[in-house]
Parts: structure tokens; sequence; C-alpha cells
């Protein structure tokens, strides 16, 4: 909780000393876990279980097609809890699409021995406006005990 703590300063800092470059917003939506390997500790349904996630993001323009966007987002699916904070390069493919694509840290609570994982994030966004947009994105796992997870929400600059 320190690190998300942490991320979410950082992340406050960095739109603050960028104001008017940047904007800070709130996401939340549903997840689709999907674990890669069938072991005990995933439980009954090992396959895939849909969860929840919400948190914040700053979005950083670097010019007219392409901003740097740090997210930190809380995941949970059942007992299965994580942060997720990836650092996006997006690009604006058109006026209302966007792609973006990153590392991310995640942090998985009681679950790996290993708790702090090196990920793959993928995204795309359509804005409904400046302030409002829809994303659908995915964390792809490396390692073998890895979920991997996709993403469905709504995001609102602030």
């Amino acid at each position: 909780m320190k690190r998300f703590a942490l991320l979410l300063t950082f992340c406050l800092v960095i739109s603050s000393s960028l104001y008017g470059q940047a904007k800070v917003g709130v996401r939340g939506g549903v997840n689709l876990t999907f674990f890669n390997e069938n072991q005990e500790q995933f439980g009954l349904n090992a396959d895939a279980e849909v969860g929840y996630f919400g948190g914040i993001f700053v979005d950083v323009t670097i010019s007219e097609q392409f901003h740097i966007q740090p997210e930190a987002l809380y995941a949970g699916v059942g007992e299965f809890e994580f942060i997720n904070a990836p650092i996006y390069a997006k690009y604006y493919v058109a006026d209302s699409v966007s792609l973006a694509v990153g590392p991310s840290l995640n942090y998985f609570f009681d679950f790996f021995i290993n708790k702090l994982k090196v990920r793959a994030d993928i995204s795309a966004a359509y804005h409904f406006s400046e302030s409002v947009e829809t994303n659908l994105k995915y964390t792809l796992g490396f390692e073998e005990l890895s979920p991997n997870v996709l993403f469905l929400g709504v995001g609102i600059k602030l």
C-alpha cells in the first residue's frame, strides 16, 4: 500500500508541475483475468474470472498526437487483488481514437511469493469528448504463474 501511495503522490506532483500540459483523471470498470496455469491456488474456476478496477491517471500532452500517460489502478478478482501501474506512450490515430503501449509494474497482494512483476500493456480508447473516454486494455504476464488481464472501463478527466 505504501508503493501505491508513493505512486499516487508522484502522479499528482508531476501533474501539478505540468499544469496546462497535463490532466488528471479517474478510471474504473470491469476486468477479466485469464490464468496461464491451472493451479490449486487459483481456486475452483482457474481459467478466467470477472472482477473490477478503479484508479487515477495523468495525461501529459507532448504534442497534438503524442501523449505520455501513467496510471495507478487497483484491481480485484474475488480474493485476488493487485495494483496495475503502467506508463503509456499514447498516440492519437484519429481525433477520437488513441492507441497506447507501455510497460507496467504490478504489485500482487497475498498471492505470489514474488509480489512485484513487470508486464506489458496495450490499450485502445475512444474519446467521446476531451473529458470522457472508454477504453479497452490488455495486460500480458510473461511468467508462468502470472495472469493476463483484459480491462474494459471508462475514464473521466477532471
